[in-house]
């Protein structure tokens, strides 16, 4: 009976979260045109607002650890689910993402990646993008903020193992930015698929820095070791094996 409940609360949960964003996006975008800068406010008001429904629709907490970043960094983030995007928007002072090209044709989503220098990206042509990023924030063109990053390209489900690309350590030595890696264990609570989400505490925590200047093969495995073990812990803390389906 617990898990009809359960179900039907996160089914509510999920409708009134989709019916919000273009409720939120479209009602300020006005102020949006007037001052861009307040796009940034506005996406974390949207990602505020379903932190706080899920803390008390289905009984789903989040919490942000460690030392929030707010210069010209790379956030290197272990990404489960659309939660762990949602926290790290909601905490990030000045977010941008790289993005896959055709969400610049989906509502809402698309006003707001342009707003906050987000790079959309054609299928086959990451490194273009991510060598004009380059440039424009050398130029002065773009405002530096901080990049968010998944480092194995996907999402990946809580306990799965999967590798992690070079194209961190691409945007790491090209742009000269310390990377802060980030942990979570929100796929323990909020899986990739399905509708069930369940009650705990997601946590969101940014680790130390990884200055610039490490070669290759120790940035990656500095990174990797990093994410992968306080993901690990953070998804031990949850208790991943009561959830794991």
């Amino acid at each position: 009976m617990w898990h009809v409940i359960q179900w039907v609360r996160s089914l509510l949960f999920i409708i009134q979260m989709y019916i919000m964003l273009p409720i939120i996006g479209f009602g300020l975008a006005p102020f949006v045109f007037l001052k861009p800068k307040w796009a940034f406010d506005v996406i974390r008001l949207y990602c505020d607002w379903v932190r706080w429904t899920a803390s008390w629709m289905v009984g789903l907490k989040t919490e942000i650890r460690g030392e929030i970043p707010d210069g010209a960094v790379i956030v290197a983030s272990k990404h489960q689910s659309f939660l762990d995007i949602l926290m790290l928007s909601s905490a990030l002072p000045r977010i941008k993402f790289i993005f896959k090209d055709e969400l610049r044709y989906v509502p809402v989503i698309s006003l707001y990646a342009r707003f906050s220098n987000s790079i959309p990206v054609k299928r086959g042509k990451r490194g273009a993008a991510i060598k004009k990023m380059v440039a424009d924030v050398k130029t002065g063109q773009q405002e530096a903020g901080q990049l968010i990053i998944f480092p194995q390209g996907t999402r990946v489900a809580a306990g799965a193992k999967e590798p992690y690309k070079v194209g961190t350590y691409v945007l790491y030595e090209q742009t000269g930015q310390a990377v802060v890696p980030a942990a979570t264990n929100v796929g323990v609570f909020w899986k990739r698929h399905g509708i069930m989400r369940y009650p705990g505490t997601a946590v969101l925590e940014f680790l130390d820095p990884i200055e610039p200047g490490l070669s290759q093969q120790d940035f990656m495995q500095a990174m990797e070791t990093a994410v992968e073990t306080h993901s690990d812990r953070l998804m031990r803390e949850a208790g991943l094996q009561e959830f794991e389906e």
